[in-house]
């Protein structure tokens, strides 16, 4: 009967334990997803679902392939993006992947496919986030004769729209710059500080 009682109790403090170290690794990933993934801006809460992850890199370089050149290349993975069907989300952005299986996105979707494609090639790219909208700007390393870009920091950023079907490197710029809540980075959750910005 003794042994009976030592066995429980000693069996009751570990699996208390083994609860207790569940729970706090619960709280701990928790915390690393709302850092990584939630970003405030204006007040308003955006919540991004981009991926450095196997399946997006494949895809990235499939896309790539027949490619010799950045231009080339980004309208590659962006023509992908704005030949999925839009249409409107009504729960949380969704990942690439999803976007590609289900086949149809929001703007808030299909942004996080375009920029995690465009990451996983190696592009410095941004979110833009203005009035119930948010697109992509990539910067290429080279001005492209013909289309203008918005020099942030004095530096061309293209902007890609991946809602609008057929768009290229270099969709028009549609919103004042007081319209523009932030450029964001994703994949590391901060906004970028912007000292100057054109649109030339």
């Amino acid at each position: 009967m003794l042994f009976e009682n030592k066995f429980i109790y000693y069996s009751s403090i570990i699996v208390s334990v083994l609860i207790v170290l569940f729970i706090v690794g619960m709280i701990f990933k928790s915390f690393f997803i709302v850092k990584n993934q939630f970003i405030d801006i204006d007040g308003l809460t955006y919540v991004n679902q981009v991926r450095e992850d196997e399946y997006t890199k494949r895809l990235a370089k499939s896309l790539v392939s027949g490619c010799d050149t950045k231009v080339c290349e980004v309208q590659s993975m962006l023509n992908l993006v704005t030949e999925i069907p839009y249409k409107v989300n009504k729960s949380v952005a969704r990942s690439g992947e999803n976007v590609i299986k289900q086949n149809y996105g929001d703007c808030d979707d299909k942004s996080n496919l375009l920029i995690s494609l465009l990451k996983a090639r190696g592009y410095e790219a941004y979110f833009v986030l203005v009035p119930k909208h948010i697109f992509v700007v990539v910067n290429l390393n080279l001005i492209l004769p013909n289309k203008k870009a918005l020099y942030i920091n004095g530096r061309p950023f293209y902007v890609l729209e991946s809602t609008a079907e057929g768009s290229e490197i270099g969709f028009p710029l549609k919103y004042r710059f007081d319209d523009i809540k932030g450029f964001i980075d994703p994949f590391q959750n901060k906004k970028l500080v912007v000292e100057s910005l054109q649109y030339k």
